[in-house]
């Protein structure tokens, strides 16, 4: 189930591997984590479904991770701690615990499962994998610019001549 082989710690950021995308947890401890996910009628499966994207709506979740995760792999991520100091774990726990049960605004691109993770561990909400996907669009998109910027200086050199 687990591509870690270490004890997640109370505090810990959990990066749970699903087709095409990432979800986040963060652990709390004795087996359980807390995350955004979209409202659903079992646990684990608003964090597992493609569609919870098409939702602007998400419940924050207390669950077993092993509830959570289902079939997937996942490992500890706590790579921003490289730049931005964690808060105090008892903090963490705090915040996290004080939103279960409440009902947010989602946005994949402005406020998603890592969004929420982050701004808990650090104060700051933070998603890579949305930076990446900006990063990658960015790069496509000037890409497709120089194309077209070429094809026109080609197409008016050959009707120049």
């Amino acid at each position: 189930m687990s591509s870690s082989r270490q004890e997640p710690q109370p505090g810990d950021l959990i990066e749970i591997f699903r087709i095409g995308y990432q979800h986040w947890a963060i652990y709390v401890g004795d087996g359980y984590v807390i995350h955004l996910a979209p409202p659903n009628e079992y646990p684990g499966a608003g964090s597992s479904s493609i569609f919870s994207v098409l939702t602007d709506m998400a419940e924050v979740k207390w669950e077993r991770l092993e509830d959570v995760v289902g079939n997937c792999n996942y490992r500890i991520n706590n790579s921003l701690d490289r730049e931005y100091i964690p808060r105090r774990v008892e903090v963490i726990i705090e915040a996290a615990k004080s939103q279960v049960g409440e009902k947010l605004k989602y946005n994949l691109v402005r406020r998603n499962c890592e969004h929420f993770v982050t701004d808990l561990r650090y104060g700051k909400p933070r998603s890579k994998q949305v930076d990446k996907a900006k990063i990658g669009a960015g790069v496509t998109t000037a890409l497709g610019v120089l194309g077209l910027f070429g094809y026109a200086v080609v197409r008016s050199r050959r009707q120049n001549q």
